[in-house]
């Protein structure tokens, strides 16, 4: 495939006179990025941005867009939080917004080109995502002592290069992080069908001809079985062979889009997917 990537640059490094990126900020650059592709293209996303995705092709599909994806594939995403709570997901329930704005949200120091703007630092998140794990994280870097230690440097390499991608957190926008928090996680509006897009309702069951996959691990304690599956009911009209979803045994949140599992055993169902609608 022609592989394109909606990579951000880090909010920290953005001036403020660019203005605020929130979470309809998100959906309207994922449907740029569609147009910029051009028709015949495919989306997928992993994690968060499946709310944004979801809500990009139902507006698409509403308004025919010659560029709405012929395939849709969602990735552990927080669709419907309602479905098998985690711990992340009580976290966000049981805390005020305000609480959030207080405890979590920083200021951009003077040395950066954001200066003044609020985020929520990717450091705090880093070290959230950590403490949810912190045994294995220390078992692994224990294992990383004892292959550079025994000369194992292949072994090793592995360790390294996950947690080079694991460490790799960018400093979020305070708007993006706090709408998300309330519209996502607290009144769940995608799944409640509350969520607008400038001023208009968002209505999934508009998606008639592209193809939905989802895609849950079995062991995710971050995006809990049920929550991304949830898609498939809001995607009413889509016709039963548009439908699919893969359940991947024994693999957390990160396990299911990065490593082994994901390269050997769900990559080929995103593919044949692809290809089925191409």
């Amino acid at each position: 495939h022609d592989v394109y990537i909606t990579d951000w640059k880090n909010a920290r490094d953005v001036p403020r006179d660019a203005g605020e990126f929130g979470v309809e900020d998100y959906v309207d650059y994922v449907i740029r990025f569609m147009e910029q592709i051009g028709p015949g293209g495919h989306v997928l996303a992993v994690c968060q941005p499946c709310v944004q995705a979801l809500a990009a092709v139902a507006v698409m599909s509403e308004d025919r867009n010659p560029a709405t994806p012929r395939s849709m594939t969602l990735m552990a995403g927080p669709v419907d939080v309602r479905e098998s709570p985690t711990t992340v997901n009580e976290l966000a329930q049981d805390k005020p917004l305000g609480w959030f704005e207080r405890n979590v949200i920083s200021t951009v120091p003077f040395r950066y080109p954001g200066a003044g703007r609020r985020v929520y630092p990717g450091f705090v998140q880093l070290t959230a995502f950590m403490s949810m794990n912190m045994e294995r994280h220390q078992a692994q870097h224990r294992k990383l002592y004892d292959h550079l230690a025994a000369g194992e440097d292949a072994e090793a390499r592995r360790i390294k290069d996950f947690y080079d991608e694991y460490f790799a957190v960018l400093d979020l926008t305070e708007e993006f992080y706090i709408e998300t928090i309330d519209r996502v996680f607290q009144r769940a509006e995608l799944a409640t069908g509350d969520f607008s897009f400038r001023g208009r309702k968002v209505d999934p069951s508009k998606i008639r001809n592209t193809a939905l996959l989802t895609v849950e691990g079995g062991r995710d304690d971050i995006c809990g079985l049920g929550q991304t599956t949830a898609a498939h009911d809001l995607c009413s009209t889509l016709r039963p062979h548009l439908k699919r979803h893969h359940l991947q045994a024994n693999v957390g949140h990160y396990g299911v889009f990065n490593g082994r599992r994901w390269e050997n055993e769900i990559y080929p169902v995103v593919r044949n997917m692809i290809l089925a609608m191409e």
